[in-house]
């Protein structure tokens, strides 16, 4: 493929606005796209809803081995557009840098695992296994595109790698998210006599001032670290003059192997139910998300094969082997193949994830093309 059809499908996918929606247009792009050089797809529905859906892609010459690549086609929401250098939805190309959002986090990735496979199969060397490209909706919010493809596309994965940007090093570990609600329920009456109703917002703040402390004596991770955890979202009352008799929080915690998920929701729970029984006011647990951790040895084969690889396409920088407290949709998959080494590779991001002029390089981009197909073809020369 010429290099400026790969640039300009890296355009084309930003221009499209997928803010936790609208995924499906990027997966018809695709599926358009890869049927100009034979190969087919799968566009899968979410749900019913007519304009998000799921993108499977298969090469390959049998089902010895499955090697997996992932990555998900929605964007966080545009803050601030007048502070942007460029429109969020321009693909600006400015020197090295492509602008635009989800230009890093992820359709860069995205792209570079599509256009691997198209090459590949431009010159003849179609792996004697199969990989499978899954493209999910979703990602930033709940990941609902992840938990709804097919278990038996998850199963036989025998690696999994998945395309966020990370700037060509090598993430063989990232802690878990887990998303939660707690409801304060009281009792409404006029501010001019606060004693007789009991106010939700208090019950929240008892909750707030206990939860600050409550992961302090918890195991601490020898790879990810401490467990992180915030209060990020209170709602509460409608009227100044009013006692509120129902109030609100979202909170955000991130597991590590050393303390699960499973651990972190009995902490929680347990702190809860002891503020219901000491005081008058009554909390409610509601777990919204709920996403695994993964690791891989640093020494694991795929590991070093991808640190390799990666080293000999950026011979200039220093590529590390890192830890992340973010989440992908790998914290959904390994929930079905818990076995499975998972390494997360993708081009430049320098930061602006998620931020005001969020950009890729090119040159980023373009090389971790090469990186994909690199990593496949040694993958299945050393597995079979």
């Amino acid at each position: 493929m010429e290099k400026t059809k790969k640039i300009k499908i890296l355009q084309d996918l930003v221009r499209i606005k997928s803010i936790n929606g609208n995924e499906l247009a990027i997966a018809k792009y695709f599926s358009n796209l890869l049927q100009e050089y034979g190969i087919k797809s799968k566009i899968i529905p979410l749900n019913d809803n007519d304009q998000r859906a799921n993108l499977i892609v298969e090469i390959g010459k049998n089902n010895n081995r499955v090697l997996g690549f992932t990555g998900h086609a929605d964007t966080v929401a545009v803050v601030n557009e007048n502070d942007w250098y460029f429109p969020p939805f321009s693909g600006t190309i400015e020197g090295n840098r492509l602008y635009g959002r989800g230009a890093a986090d992820m359709k860069s990735g995205l792209a570079a695992e599509i256009i691997s496979l198209i090459e590949l199969v431009e010159t003849n060397q179609v792996p004697d296994g199969k990989v499978r490209m899954i493209m999910t909706v979703g990602e930033e919010f709940g990941a609902p595109g992840a938990y709804q493809i097919p278990e038996e596309l998850i199963k036989d994965l025998d690696a999994l790698v998945v395309g966020e940007a990370t700037d060509g090093n090598i993430t063989y570990a990232h802690s878990g998210s887990l998303n939660y609600r707690i409801k304060s329920s009281g009792k409404s009456v006029h501010s001019s006599t606060p004693a007789l109703g009991l106010n939700a917002i208090q019950g929240l703040v008892t909750f707030i001032n206990t939860e600050k402390n409550i992961f302090n004596n918890v195991a601490k991770d020898t790879v990810l670290g401490n467990v992180q955890h915030s209060i990020t979202v209170i709602e509460g009352g409608n009227q100044i003059n009013t006692i509120p008799a129902e109030a609100s929080l979202l909170g955000n915690v991130r597991p590590t192997p050393s303390f699960n998920n499973k651990q972190v929701i009995a902490l929680l729970k347990q702190q809860i139910a002891k503020i219901n029984k000491q005081t008058d006011y009554q909390l409610k647990f509601e777990l919204l998300h709920n996403f695994y951790s993964i690791y891989t040895s640093q020494s694991d084969n795929f590991i070093q094969s991808a640190f390799a690889i990666s080293n000999a396409v950026y011979q200039n920088r220093d590529i590390k082997l890192i830890v992340d407290n973010g989440a992908s949709d790998a914290s959904v998959f390994v929930q079905t193949n818990p076995q499975m080494p998972v390494l997360l590779l993708g081009p430049d991001k320098e930061g602006s994830s998620h931020q005001i002029n969020e950009h890729t390089t090119i040159s980023s981009y373009l090389g971790t093309i090469e990186i994909y197909k690199n990593l496949i073809l040694n993958y299945f020369s050393k597995t079979n």
